[in-house]
């Protein structure tokens, strides 16, 4: 089950950020990351965010968080994670499909490590294109990629 996470409820907010810590440790081990930005985010952040969390649910357990900023031009992915506990269930990709079947926009925006195989992987089987390389500051080699919505 998908729902909308209240991530301004202080309790709320510690399972979304101990999801993505988590997962962002599989990650930083994958693109061989030292200095990771994202193991860094406060717990005041995720609680102050204006950005909106929705959840997956499996036995009532958090088992992975989708973070999106969604306008009028475009929705954008801030983050997708899931707990490695659920690693390889399909979640991920029913997160994927929820905001794009929920959100209506013409465009989607989306970025990870390069060598971050298993997202790039969930993004292309969405259809999703490369749009852009570029070095971070911090020593990742990041990729975006858009979806184009024709309608």
């Amino acid at each position: 089950m998908i729902e909308r996470l209240k991530n301004n409820d202080l309790e709320i907010s510690k399972k979304i950020r101990s999801v993505f810590q988590l997962s962002y440790k599989v990650e930083a081990k994958i693109l061989n990351a030292t200095d990771f930005p994202p193991l860094k985010r406060s717990l005041e952040n995720y609680v102050n965010s204006n950005t909106a969390f929705f959840g997956y649910l499996k036995n009532q357990e958090l088992a992975g968080v989708i973070e999106i900023e969604h306008n009028d031009n475009f929705t954008h992915i801030n983050s997708l994670v899931v707990d490695p506990g659920f690693f390889k269930q399909g979640i991920a990709r029913k997160l994927m499909e929820y905001v794009i079947n929920t959100f209506d926009s013409k465009l989607f925006v989306v970025e990870t490590g390069l060598e971050n195989g298993p997202a790039t992987e969930l993004y292309k089987k969405f259809d999703f294109k490369e749009v852009k390389q570029w070095n971070t500051d911090h020593g990742i080699r990041k990729i975006k990629f858009e979806l184009r919505i024709n309608s």
